[in-house]
């Protein structure tokens, strides 16, 4: 009996996808760098279902890949094509199985959308705040197993910190019920923070107790010109301490990145008319009345501006001209498509030193680079990717200035996109030896025939 005959007994045989057209999507990851075939897609509807296709996959040395809305950036949820490999899609269990409003969590299973779940929880007067720009495809395990982050981790903290309890089933097939949705727990070690950001190479997330939050009553959207990323931080500083915990969200983004989207999506405009070199998206949310906000806020860059901390602001009339905004910001990595990618992190407050040392040294090896830099400034964490895309060819080279930069700086290569296939060399360079030596012992003790996820992060 075949391995696919036999898988599909445990899920159906409709969930088991052979035929080149029904699988390529699942093979291929996001950038379309990475293709490779697996032996079949399997598509379960249940934590037992998937324990059985772990458990069955370990007797026969199959390698498992597990992958939910398949829009990483880094390879991380395709197949490698080097050995015996089935691939598990999540997308089936999307099921939300229980929301507590006084205690603030829903329970969700792996695959539902990130955008369902944020729908859930305004449905109970409640905010999820993991926010992205995939969160309409994207997946709640494929975020927590790859720690996402997003826009409102100078307020909120990354997927990591939304969580309170995991289910995961091992590489045996076990099933470890953590589900709990405890804020106090001290009986030993926080097992859930092993998988948490473990890209799926030590078991699969099958379902999560996450925390929810107050939904804010008051919201308010600016854009606001600055002369630079210097500028900018020094901005936020003088904003959190006139508003506090208010500022939820703060993005930096480049002249480039603005035009990029111009050109690229049919009726943007440019929110201020006039150009300027670097731009900040603030967002400021409270449980008062939003007229209070509003003031606040207004009042807040006048100082600013008058202080010479900004060019020039201009704050949402309304929730269609604030998404309007946003939608400027989501778009930018598909209005930039075909560049030398990096997703990197260092100290807010240096932040400015990163992008002067690393365009420097672009600049110095490759007259006509271009660089597209936008992020999450708030948290350290900035898209740098570098144009034209005759440069790909030389990513390596390109890739090493700016990580070496990161390095000098005491950031990381990877600041909530993980190492996937991507970087999985290139953080030999930069991680401690013991560090690298704690996460492989860790690797060999849950997973000692090396079948979960392979090729990946290490």
């Amino acid at each position: 009996m075949t391995l696919q005959h036999l898988l599909g007994k445990i899920v159906g045989a409709a969930n088991v996808l052979t035929a080149s057209e029904d699988t390529k999507p699942y093979y291929t990851d996001w950038r379309r760098q990475y293709y490779a075939p697996a032996e079949c897609v399997v598509r379960p509807a249940a934590t037992p279902e998937v324990a059985a296709v772990v458990a069955l996959c370990a007797r026969e040395g199959v390698a498992i890949v597990p992958q939910g809305g398949n829009t990483g950036l880094v390879g991380g949820s395709v197949p490698t094509g080097t050995r015996r490999e089935v691939l598990v899609s999540l997308s089936r269990m999307n099921r939300i199985r229980a929301i507590d409003p006084l205690n603030d969590t829903a329970t969700v299973e792996s695959g539902c959308v990130l955008a369902a779940i944020q729908e859930a929880a305004a449905h109970a007067g409640r905010l999820f705040p993991l926010s992205l720009a995939a969160e309409g495809s994207c997946q709640i395990g494929g975020n927590l197993s790859t720690n996402a982050g997003g826009v409102n981790v100078l307020r909120y903290g990354t997927a990591r910190e939304q969580v309170l309890g995991l289910e995961v089933v091992l590489p045996d097939g076990r099933v470890w019920n953590g589900l709990r949705g405890l804020r106090k727990d001290n009986t030993g070690y926080d097992l859930k923070q092993l998988f948490l950001g473990a890209e799926g190479t030590l078991g699969i997330i099958t379902a999560a107790v996450l925390r929810l939050f107050p939904r804010p009553r008051a919201t308010a959207t600016a854009w606001i010109a600055v002369d630079s990323p210097d500028a900018a931080v020094q901005l936020l500083g003088r904003l959190r301490e006139r508003l506090g915990e208010r500022v939820s969200a703060f993005e930096l983004l480049s002249r480039p990145c603005l035009d990029a989207v111009i050109a690229h999506a049919r009726g943007t405009a440019d929110p201020l008319g006039a150009a300027h070199p670097w731009y900040v998206l603030a967002e400021l949310a409270d449980s008062g009345e939003p007229r209070l906000l509003r003031e606040s806020v207004e009042a807040a860059l006048a100082d600013c501006a008058e202080q010479g901390a900004l060019r020039d602001a201009a704050i949402a009339q309304s929730g269609e001209q604030a998404r309007s905004l946003w939608r400027i910001r989501e778009t930018i990595p598909e209005a930039q498509f075909t560049n030398v990618k990096h997703d990197v992190s260092v100290p807010v407050s240096k932040i400015p030193r990163f992008v002067e040392q690393a365009g420097s040294a672009l600049a110095a090896a490759f007259p006509r680079v271009e660089v597209f830099c936008f992020g999450h400034v708030g948290d350290g964490n900035l898209h740098y990717n570098v144009g034209p895309e005759a440069l790909m060819p030389r990513r390596a080279e390109v890739s090493r200035i700016v990580y070496d930069t990161v390095a000098a700086l005491g950031g990381s290569i990877s600041a909530e996109h993980g190492l996937g296939q991507l970087k999985r060399e290139e953080i030999l360079r930069h991680k401690d030896p013991l560090e690298l030596e704690l996460m492989r012992t860790l690797k060999r003790a849950l997973d000692p025939d090396g079948l979960m996820n392979p090729g990946k992060l290490l």
